[in-house]
């Protein structure tokens, strides 16, 4: 089989682009080389959903960043997927800040964000009593909301599959050929073949470009640590609050999320190894210390996990988004504010495919909503996970819903089960069990993650 399209990539990128394109008659599959969607910087980003008002008038970021902002609300609620307009404050503690507010009250004016206001220390700790006393100006974005990051990419790969698009995972990308007018894509799980090819292949989207003799870019990974807060701290915040922005980024935000916890974070940092999340002593310093500049009396004893993710950046600093090739897309650099963004480049990427030639007949079969597995009444009885509430049925649910569950932190991702304060300390081994039983598969096969990530590894007799 010869598909229309194939996707290389499965974070919201690439999940929102082929739930696009799965509205036409097309043959689309998606390749990945993990285990489950949403395992790249689709898992450990923040959630904001931004404004619009930092990105640099002009550029794709300032673009897609407002478009897909406006489009976010309607899509969540397609997909079913919680989302919640909090609004952010970008915090000025110096009589010179409150120049850059200025300049990015106007960009985002430029940029055609609306909602933007600058408000005085008084203002602030009426909206956010927990603000440090030492801020002296704010500006607060009305249109600022939060999403769950994993959550929304895998509602979109699971709606983009019930209309037709197939995922391959764990098939690694080794090389890219042209045969009689198609790709030949060689994965570690046989060759793909297709028509036109979308890299959206985040932190080795350079990798994938030099298959097909486009060296023009490469991808530098940008460490951002993270901690998160026990639920007990739901209220602290309400706004994601930030101070102002450097060549680095954003920032350390305080932010609550939309399950009701509260997130500290990120560092920023490039370094080399596009496989480096670990989690670091002087990381979680910064991360502390920031904070605290911000928000007043945050008990960091309440820290109930740490994380690490990695953006892919481009040396430009912008998205990149190139046809460096006849029938060949890049979707590279797609860091901050990527995630407000990928429902827009999703349209975007339609349109260019459109002008290439690939037609778009749109479907009269389409489904507009996500098919969710129906599970016996009687299985949502059962709780499993005690700390975030969460039934067998649940578990069940995951297990049989695009894109399905096949690991135990892909079930994590799905239903929160293990994300709270016992981290899974008490849910797992049920998990497990149904796991296997639900797989038709032996305990001992039963992975936590991708490879040979097994749990348990024998059986007394």
């Amino acid at each position: 089989m010869v598909y229309d399209v194939a996707i290389i990539g499965a974070g919201v990128t690439g999940a929102m682009t082929a739930r696009e394109l799965s509205r036409y008659e097309l043959s689309v599959c998606v390749i990945e080389k993990e285990s489950d969607v949403a395992m790249g910087a689709s898992k450990a980003n923040s959630g904001i959903v931004h404004a619009g008002f930092d990105a640099k008038s002009g550029t794709l970021k300032a673009r897609f960043n407002v478009e897909g902002s406006l489009m976010m609300e309607k899509i969540t609620k397609e997909l079913g997927v919680k989302y919640k307009r909090n609004g952010s404050m970008v915090l000025a503690f110096r009589e010179e800040e409150r120049d850059v507010l200025l300049e990015l009250y106007e960009r985002g004016i430029r940029n055609g964000v609306g909602g933007l206001e600058i408000i005085n220390g008084e203002r602030i700790r009426e909206l956010e009593e927990n603000v440090s006393d030492k801020a002296l100006y704010a500006l607060h974005a009305k249109t600022g909301a939060i999403v769950c990051p994993y959550e929304l990419t895998i509602a979109a790969m699971g709606h983009a599959m019930d209309n037709g698009v197939e995922l391959f995972l764990e098939s690694r990308v080794l090389d890219i050929s042209c045969d009689n007018g198609a790709f030949e894509v060689e994965t570690t799980k046989g060759t793909i073949k297709a028509r036109y090819i979308i890299n959206a292949a985040g932190l080795y989207a350079d990798k994938i470009s030099r298959m097909v003799g486009d060296d023009s870019f490469e991808i530098t990974p940008r460490k951002g640590e993270y901690l998160l807060l026990d639920k007990e701290l739901c209220g602290l915040v309400g706004h994601t609050i930030f101070k102002v922005p450097t060549k680095m980024g954003k920032g350390v935000l305080v932010s609550p999320t939309v399950d009701g916890n509260i997130l500290l974070g990120p560092t920023s940092e490039d370094i080399y190894d596009k496989e480096d999340t670990q989690t670091t002593r002087v990381g979680i310093e910064k991360i502390i210390n920031s904070a605290a500049e911000c928000v007043k009396n945050i008990p960091f004893g309440s820290v109930i996990t740490s994380f690490t993710g990695l953006r892919a950046t481009t040396k430009n600093g912008d998205f990149l988004i190139t046809a460096p090739k006849p029938n060949f897309l890049n979707l590279a650099g797609i860091d901050s504010p990527g995630l407000t963004a990928a429902p827009a480049i999703a349209v975007h990427v339609s349109n260019m495919l459109k002008d290439m030639g690939l037609e778009l007949v749109e479907k009269k079969d389409y489904t507009s909503t996500r098919k969710i597995y129906q599970v016996e009444k009687s299985r949502y009885n059962k709780m499993v996970c005690r700390c975030e509430k969460v039934s067998e049925g649940k578990i069940i649910e995951a297990i049989h819903t695009n894109p399905k569950a096949i690991t135990v932190d892909a079930i994590k991702r799905r239903t929160r089960s293990g994300m709270g304060r016992c981290q899974g300390g008490f849910c797992m081994p049920s998990v497990v069990s149904i796991l296997a039983r639900e797989l038709g598969i032996d305990v001992c096969e039963v992975r936590k993650s991708g490879g040979d990530s097994r749990i348990v590894v024998g059986k007394k007799e």
